[in-house]
């Protein structure tokens, strides 16, 4: 069987990587012989799929943002059609990355409609349901898997054929470390305070975000004793800029590679981009402050010409629909906020014990373990149904 697979961005991935390694289990029990082709990264690429393009920088929020990642969008797109034209897969699964994912499922449909379309973690029409994609995303797919209730709610109630497998990421994040084990690992003391930085998955986040997250984290070091800060790289290539920005605010801090979970864990305090990494630093019952900004320009035609309301932009928030983490937005992001939210999540063990209670609850509406094997059975299942008519 041979299955296409089309996301971009580091957490499409990270999913990726997990449903490919899960599909490849339901296979061997299946003795099912799989090919797996992808537009994708590094992950996808070591769990087992062909990547025919490398997708993992090439993502925005916003219309200027995404003006430099047109071409190289375009490019991309090319090379899958170009693929499949000599290449028909028995599948395509699209995962996420709603506007390159729809223009490819629309060319699909065109020209290869025996080929099924599942979508695997539909993008997030079902919070903000002015995004308007809602109904391109029922009209090119057959099949549609929901990793939260609420979207699998959403989705159903218009129709769809939509079944709820659960959070991929409960079962990831199973074996990360305790605090004293992520401690131990990186070295750290018990009695320092150390705050995790999470700024960027994508170029854009880099240049609006982590000036802001460093201002900030200098007036914590002057405000409290013994603080180090962990800036865990979500791409390599990202190294340089913020190792500038540690030597500019003359900040304490270690840049670390492939040790996410271990910057989490060891952490008293996460200051996060928006962004599925909101749920893992949940999900290790980790305090965290989520902010988020995009351009002036971006905001301005969000507010005033698509009339975009987002209840929240952290999926941890999201998931219960109410604010359990603080959320800084835009205008509200600057280090003097930054600052406030975070000696209350340090200090204040109200506010932190009232976190780990909303966190549990929260964790309960991810569903059971095992998301990524649902998943896989689902696309199984599917697709020999689909040959049997």
């Amino acid at each position: 069987m041979r299955i296409f697979i089309s996301t971009g961005e580091v957490s499409g991935d990270l999913q990726g990587a997990m449903l490919i390694a899960a599909l490849s289990r339901q296979a061997k029990l299946k003795e099912i012989e799989l090919e797996i082709v992808a537009l994708g990264g590094d992950r996808m690429a070591k769990a087992g799929a062909t990547i025919l393009a490398n997708t993992t920088t090439i993502g925005s929020i916003g219309v200027l943002e995404a003006l430099p990642l047109v071409l190289p969008t375009l490019k991309i797109q090319g090379i899958a059609k170009q693929y499949l034209q000599t290449n028909s897969p028995d599948l395509l699964i699209l995962i996420d990355y709603v506007a390159p994912n729809l223009a490819l499922a629309n060319y699909v449909r065109k020209h290869y409609p025996q080929v099924p379309i599942i979508y695997y973690i539909v993008p997030q029409d079902w919070a903000v349901p002015q995004l308007g994609n809602t109904k391109k995303i029922i009209q090119l797919s057959d099949r549609l898997l929901a990793i939260f209730q609420a979207e699998a709610n959403y989705f159903k109630n218009l129709g769809a054929n939509v079944t709820w497998v659960g959070h991929p990421l409960v079962d990831r994040t199973e074996n990360a470390p305790s605090k004293n084990e992520a401690r131990q690992a990186l070295n750290i003391p018990c009695d320092e305070t150390i705050i995790t930085l999470l700024p960027a998955s994508r170029q854009q986040e880099l240049k609006s975000l982590l000036p802001v997250m460093c201002e900030a984290g200098k007036i914590l070091q002057n405000k409290l004793a013994k603080v180090h800060f962990l800036i865990p790289l979500s791409l390599a290539k990202y190294r340089q800029e913020i190792v500038a920005a540690i030597e500019n605010y003359d900040l304490s801090a270690t840049i670390l590679e492939d040790k996410l979970y271990e910057a989490i864990a060891a952490a008293d305090l996460a200051i996060t981009k928006s962004g599925t990494v909101n749920l893992e630093i949940a999900l290790l019952k980790v305090p965290q402050i989520v902010i988020y900004k995009v351009s002036p320009v971006t905001a301005w035609i969000a507010r005033n010409i698509l009339k975009l309301s987002i209840p929240f932009m952290s999926p941890t928030n999201l998931v219960v629909n109410q604010a359990i983490v603080p959320e800084l937005l835009q205008e509200e992001v600057t280090a003097e906020n930054i600052v406030r939210e975070a000696l209350e999540l340090l200090l204040n063990r109200e506010k932190i014990d009232l976190l780990e209670e909303n966190y549990r609850e929260m964790r309960q509406a991810l569903g059971e373990k095992g998301a990524c094997d649902r998943a896989a059975i689902e696309i199984f299942d599917f697709v020999k149904g689909n040959n049997c008519h």
